[in-house]
């Protein structure tokens, strides 16, 4: 069942969706500069909630709404601001959703990307309600020159914020690290969320080759690249910073269909089921792992029986065929076997549970039979991408 619901909803939304949002408040991102913030301010753009609406809830400037909404325009120009990305990289789509503005939001909007080599000397504090930008404000965005930034999105219309048009896709073809985003409202109006999906690009060269970092972290490049079933969560969350918020800043799947009438549990205490879930994902630099960490953090009654990670080396090419037969195929070998999992426990797996010697560019997490897991954490140190490749002896796992 897992397999047909995931089927349908990919047939109905973009694949870059499975991205990582890269302007996310959570991530480190922010608006650093907005013409206009009269109903309400440009940083709701970037909160991690979805919006909501509250019919009875007004400011001394007019209609409360959960997103950036600039008063109607009385004089020559357009609305704009400029966020800075929490995580800099390459963007593959957005997510310019109008929830909730139904008779007020942006007719029409486009999006200019720059990539700059230091943070802007300025940015944008507390509540700005009913706040424009200054003189000296808009003097000193003008040094950015972002009116002359390559353009990712050119100017399209907006569909109002109703539940089944709110959600405006836009896939992008750009090649360009990206670091920050001018976004443009034409002419004014309002905007709730703006989701920015694609993968992180961190300057390796900077990393010791003796230093373990965490190579699958949303801030070093990793991506999730497929996965089975996230009825409740999706399994990028896992890859996020810090530990979990609550259980919606994981991944957690449906509960299996085919679970057995009654559970029997082997001599380890692992339950024995037909079914199982699983995620994959691609490191952010192919690497020797020398750690892992399975944490489910907040998931007390629905944390997984069990898990096992496989790990593989892949090349461009052979990742996109994987991707194409939905992981149907694939070179993967036991990274740690089967644990036992415990509920709202970090659980920590060194060179005793680890099978492989090899560096790994691909992981895919199995969790039995279904569940959640808040974050996954792979420590290691990264290798060349050739030398990497020099190692490829796997063998193709049955699962």
């Amino acid at each position: 069942m897992a397999e047909k619901r995931m089927a349908r909803k990919a047939r109905a939304e973009p694949d870059f969706l499975q991205f990582n949002d890269l302007g996310c408040e959570t991530v480190g991102g922010k608006v650093i500069f907005a013409t206009d913030e009269w109903f309400a301010p440009a940083r709701n753009l970037l909160k991690r909630e979805p919006p909501q609406f509250i019919a009875s809830a007004f400011t001394e400037f007019g209609k409360w709404m959960d997103g950036w909404e600039t008063r109607r325009k009385r004089t020559p120009g357009h609305d704009w601001c400029i966020i800075q990305l929490g995580v800099p990289g390459l963007i593959h789509g957005f997510d310019v959703d109008t929830s909730f503005f139904t008779g007020n939001h942006s007719p029409y909007i486009s999006i200019q990307a720059g990539c700059l080599d230091q943070e802007p000397p300025f940015t944008l504090e507390g509540d700005r309600t009913g706040m424009a930008a200054s003189d000296s404000q808009m003097a000193a965005v003008a040094k950015l020159g972002s009116e002359v930034w390559p353009e990712l999105v050119s100017v399209s219309q907006l569909q109002p914020g109703y539940s089944d048009c709110c959600h405006n896709y836009f896939k992008v073809s750009f090649s360009g690290r990206v670091t920050h985003l001018r976004l443009n409202m034409y002419p004014d109006g309002g905007i709730a969320r703006l989701r920015v999906y694609g993968v992180g690009q961190r300057d390796w060269s900077s990393v010791s080759t003796n230093q373990d970092v965490d190579l699958v972290a949303l801030t070093n490049g990793g991506v999730c690249l497929g996965y089975s079933d996230a009825h409740f969560g999706h399994p990028r969350n896992m890859i996020g910073l810090g530990r979990a918020a609550n259980m919606a800043d994981g991944w957690e799947t449906a509960r299996r269909l085919d679970r057995p009438k009654k559970l029997q549990a082997d001599q380890r205490g692992i339950l024995q089921v037909p079914g199982w879930e699983w995620a994959v994902f691609r490191l952010g630099h192919p690497g020797l792992i020398s750690s892992v960490e399975v944490d489910t953090n907040h998931f007390k009654g629905n944390f997984p029986d069990s898990c096992k990670i496989e790990a593989c080396t892949l090349t461009p090419e052979e990742e996109a065929q994987c991707i194409s037969s939905r992981w149907d195929s694939g070179k993967w070998r036991v990274l740690v076997p089967p644990q036992k999992l415990r509920p709202h426990h970090i659980h920590h797996y060194g060179k005793a549970e680890l099978k492989l010697s090899h560096p790994i560019t691909h992981v895919r997490l199995i969790i039995t039979p279904d569940g959640g897991i808040s974050r996954l954490r792979l420590w290691g140190r990264p290798t060349p991408f050739a030398a990497t490749l020099a190692n490829k002896k796997w063998t193709m796992s049955k699962l």
